[in-house]
C-alpha cells in the first residue's frame, strides 16, 4: 500500500504570507517581496495574477515540507553497543616517550591513532567522544558514521578543554549523552594521566549519575600507577561494573580490546522507508513555471 506524508509538516506556517499579499499595507508587501513590482501603484494587477503569485507561493512551501510516498516503515534492527571515550586533555597528556617505538609521539596522539583503530572495526557500534580538561565538552556526538568519527578524531588536540584534570566534569557529560541512548549496553571508556584536580562536578556524583543510567565505565590510567590516581580509577570502574586497566605504555592498552569486545550486543532500533520517493521536484518545477509564464506575460 502506498503511504504519503510531508517531512517538515510545520513549514505550511509559511502560507500565512499569502495572507499579506491581500492584506498587508504596501509598506510590509514591499519588504517581504522586495524584488517584484507586484505591489506598486503603477502596476495594474487583476485578480487572476494575484491568485497566480498566491499559487506559486503555496507550490514553494509545499516543495520545502518535501512531500515523500513510500510503501511501508519499517523497524530495522541493528546489533551494536553505545560507546563514549571519555578523554583526558589536560596538559600533560602532551609529553612524549610513552611508545618504545614511536618515542617522539604524545601520549594523545597515541591514544587518538588507538581510538581509530578501535572504531574501524566497530560496524555496529554508536561512539561518541567527550574531552575534559579544565571543563567538559563533547566535539564528537554519538554516531554510527565511523568515517566521520575517525575525521573528527583528527581535530582534538591537547588543551582544548583546559590545562586541568575535570574527571568529575568528564563522566558527567558522558552520562548525560548516553542517557538518550536505547541501547541495552552503554559504556564509557574513561582515560586519563593525572589526578582530579578541577571541575565543580564530584566524582562520587558523577559515579551515581552512571550507576543509575545503567552505564559501565571503564577505566585506563596511562603511565605509572604513581602518576595518576589508580585507587580513584579503580573505585569508579568497580562501582558500574567496569573493568580499571593500567596501561604504563602504548603496547599495554590494546589489552583493552579484549575486554571491550566481550561486551553484549544490544538490538537498536531504527526507522527506514521501503522504496521512499521524494516528490518535491513536482511542486518546485510547477511554482518555477508559473513564475516563468508570469515574467514572460510582463516583457510581453
Amino acid at each position: 500500500m502506498q503511504h504519503f506524508e510531508f517531512q517538515y509538516p510545520y513549514l505550511f506556517v509559511l502560507l500565512l504570507l499569502i495572507i499579506c499579499i491581500y492584506k498587508c499595507p504596501l509598506s510590509i508587501q514591499k519588504f517581504i517581496f522586495p524584488h517584484t513590482t507586484l505591489f506598486t501603484q503603477k502596476a495594474q494587477w487583476i485578480n487572476k495574477e494575484k491568485l497566480l503569485y498566491s499559487f506559486i507561493l503555496a507550490l514553494l512551501v509545499t516543495a520545502l515540507a518535501s512531500p515523500i510516498s513510500y510503501d511501508a516503515k519499517s523497524a530495522q534492527q541493528r546489533k551494536g553497543r553505545d560507546l563514549v571515550f571519555a578523554l583526558d586533555t589536560s596538559g600533560s597528556m602532551d609529553e612524549s616517550g610513552y611508545s618504545s617505538e614511536e618515542t617522539a609521539q604524545s601520549k594523545f596522539a597515541i591514544l587518538q591513532n588507538l581510538i581509530k583503530n578501535f572504531t574501524a572495526k566497530r560496524f555496529d557500534d554508536n561512539v561518541g567522544v567527550v574531552v575534559f580538561g579544565s571543563y567538559a565538552f563533547s566535539p564528537v556526538p554519538i554516531t554510527y558514521d565511523m568515517n566521520s568519527l575517525k575525521y573528527m578524531l583528527d581535530f582534538l588536540e591537547v588543551g582544548m578543554a583546559g590545562s586541568s584534570t575535570a574527571i568529575g566534569e568528564g563522566i558527567a557529560r558522558a552520562v548525560e549523552m548516553l542517557q538518550r541512548s536505547h541501547a541495552r549496553s552503554k559504556v564509557i571508556v574513561l582515560v586519563s594521566d593525572g589526578y582530579q584536580n578541577s571541575g565543580t562536578t564530584k566524582i562520587k556524583d558523577a559515579v551515581a549519575m552512571a550507576k543509575q543510567a545503567h552505564i559501565k565505565i571503564y577505566t585506563i590510567g596511562l603511565g605509572k600507577s604513581s602518576d595518576y590516581d589508580a585507587k580513584l580509577l579503580q573505585k569508579i570502574a568497580k562501582d558500574t561494573k567496569g573493568v580499571s586497566f593500567s596501561a604504563q605504555n602504548a603496547e599495554a592498552l590494546q589489552d583493552v580490546y579484549k575486554e571491550l569486545d566481550t561486551l553484549e550486543p544490544s538490538a537498536i532500533r531504527s526507522q527506514h522507508y521501503l522504496n521512499k520517493h521524494m516528490l518535491f521536484g513536482y511542486p518546485l518545477a510547477a511554482a518555477i513555471l508559473l513564475l516563468l509564464y508570469l515574467l514572460a506575460k510582463r516583457r510581453g
